[in-house]
């Protein structure tokens, strides 16, 4: 472990962040695959990109981590189990759907942003905040298996990207440009299987 740490420092990339790196870009290929898989994978990756969040004190992240532990487990079930133990389809959000992710951004944006103010030392709570409210609403609607999930995800994506640079977190911001880039091809290839799925399961 020693030796592979040194290999690694010469990289500024230590084993955890190397970790969540290549659990994360398994997980959003599974994701885009359509495969139940992108969730053990994906609550592996979570785990290790939380302690390097809570140690760049990026508060509000660590908490959408936490967050998306919580509904990886719950799409986990929902994907197994589904309506009357069917398998859950790949879907377009419907009208109320997408009020309610809207809700979960607007409720959750502000919820966090006076966390971060309030209890926690953090520098960029308006930042910080805005990612992990997206990123809420984004993993609900992955865990419902809707269509949207990639974009909304992606803007949680856009805004973390030059926060993890910032907060000296390299590595994590170079995972987060490949799950940019998968979430894209990801969003198309969602679409094409909800239109071209029958009506009725």
């Amino acid at each position: 472990m020693d030796s592979i740490n040194q290999f690694l420092a010469g990289f500024d990339l230590d084993f955890i962040q190397l970790a969540a790196l290549v659990l994360g870009v398994a997980e959003v290929l599974l994701a885009r695959a359509n495969n139940v898989w992108l969730y053990p994978t994906g609550i592996s990756a979570i785990l290790f990109s939380t302690y390097s969040l809570i140690t760049a004190q990026l508060y509000a992240d660590s908490i959408l981590h936490m967050y998306y532990l919580v509904m990886s487990i719950y799409g986990w079930w929902y994907w197994l189990s589904g309506n009357n133990r069917q398998e859950v389809r790949v879907t377009m959000s419907t009208r109320r759907e997408l009020f309610i992710t809207l809700g979960i951004i607007g409720i959750a944006w502000l919820a966090l942003y006076l966390f971060l103010i309030a209890f926690t030392p953090s520098l960029q709570p308006v930042w910080d905040s805005w990612v992990s409210a997206t990123g809420w609403a984004g993993m609900w609607l992955l865990a419902r298996r809707k269509v949207e999930n990639w974009i909304v995800l992606n803007i949680s994506n856009a805004f973390a990207i030059p926060l993890l640079f910032y907060k000296d977190l390299p590595w994590l911001a170079i995972l987060t440009i490949i799950l940019f880039g998968v979430a894209c091809k990801g969003y198309f290839d969602w679409r094409k299987i909800a239109r071209e799925q029958p009506v009725t399961a």
